[in-house]
């Protein structure tokens, strides 16, 4: 175990065992399709230095990143994997992915255009994903417009057919079928090109649609990909925050900003160090008549008491035996005993966005097998 920043009020522990474990699991639901790894946004907030090693060790050997920067620091992590940069070409930049050999995922007729252009003029043979639009109507090329490429012969031959759900997640949901028909119809296009359609919640759709490549992100962090049936996934994250002082409170006085929450009964208050400054969203705050995100002390949940502020959150803990919480315990935010999607819902938002906010104020710790 090691310290990757200096101790704090508040800490993050990393489980890069659950990590892999997560991984392998999305790959035996599809065992016959490889298993790549999605690691945008600093790998979901956990850092690319702890979450690409571990993967890379596990034999993980493709990687999804949204931007050029990210598929370059991968890139030292990893010098053999094959890294594909989600938000396509940048303009110009031709020379940077070439360098890094980094896989744009191209889905516009223009950004092909501009990398065959390079490709022919350099020579480079680095290669390239075609997106296409199936129903998300984010980036991509229509299917009609795959269809004119082809007829185009060899202006741009990928090495990737992509498409993204968009509602994987609600296994009923119509636009789902719509999507499988429509990627369908592009894989015939383009019959010996590796295929893509599957994100965490496609691995656990019940279709048959794993095709050659799966790209899970947050399930591999710990996120529930199946939401009406118990996680799946190992925990990966445990966020705890030490207590400064624990308080009395006597009816009627007011806890944080705004006066938001008032105290009916004499009440403990646990004050402790985290705030929205280390990404532990405002939106989890609680008022008179709404309970919002809850912390786990010294054996029990607990609700947070009034706003959440920028460096402080209060934590109501007058139910605990007197004593039960002090100056200098830990108190647990995100964790075994409260799952990173239990801590979006009461913040009124998605395990993506928690994951993906958590701060740099944190002492961080990496546990797992190979990590000193």
């Amino acid at each position: 175990m090691t310290d990757s920043t200096p101790p704090a009020y508040a800490r993050l522990t990393i489980d890069t065992d659950a990590l892999v474990a997560n991984w392998r699991l999305c790959g035996q639901r599809r065992p016959d399709a490889e298993c790549a790894a999605v690691v945008k946004a600093d790998g979901y907030g956990l850092g690319l230095d702890n979450v690409v090693p571990a993967l890379s060790q596990a034999g993980c050997r493709t990687f999804f990143v949204a931007h050029i920067g990210e598929g370059e620091y991968v890139r030292r992590l990893d010098r053999t994997a094959t890294i594909y940069v989600l938000c396509g070409l940048v303009p110009g930049r031709g020379d940077d992915y070439a360098r890094h050999d980094l896989r744009p995922v191209l889905g516009s007729l223009e950004e092909i255009r501009e990398w065959s252009s390079f490709c022919a003029t350099t020579g480079w043979q680095g290669g390239g994903a075609l997106h296409v639009d199936t129903g998300m109507s984010r980036l991509g090329l229509r299917v009609e417009q795959a269809q004119a490429l082809v007829a185009e012969g060899d202006l741009f031959k990928p090495s990737l057919l992509m498409s993204h759900l968009a509602c994987a997640d609600v296994h009923h949901h119509p636009l789902n079928a719509r999507q499988f028909q429509a990627f369908a119809s592009a894989n015939k296009l383009y019959p010996e090109v590796p295929a893509s359609l599957c994100n965490s919640y496609g691995v656990f759709h019940p279709a048959e649609i794993g095709y050659d490549l799966l790209r899970p992100g947050v399930a591999l962090y710990g996120s529930n990909p199946v939401l009406d049936k118990p996680n799946p996934m190992k925990p990966v994250v445990t966020l705890e925050a030490q207590v400064l002082q624990v308080r009395t409170v006597m009816p009627g006085e007011h806890v944080g900003y705004g006066a938001t929450w008032t105290t009916r009964t004499p009440a403990r208050i646990a004050v402790v160090g985290i705030g929205y400054a280390d990404g532990y969203l405002r939106s989890g705050s609680s008022s008179e008549d709404f309970d919002s995100a809850i912390a786990y002390v010294g054996g029990h949940h607990c609700l947070i008491a009034g706003r959440i502020s920028m460096d402080m959150t209060a934590i109501d803990v007058t139910a605990l035996p007197e004593g039960g919480v002090k100056r200098g315990d830990w108190v647990e935010l995100i964790g075994a005993h409260l799952p990173v999607d239990e801590v979006a819902r009461r913040a009124g938002t998605i395990s993506y966005e928690i994951l993906t906010s958590l701060g740099a104020r944190y002492e961080r710790r990496i546990v797992g097998e190979g990590m000193s």
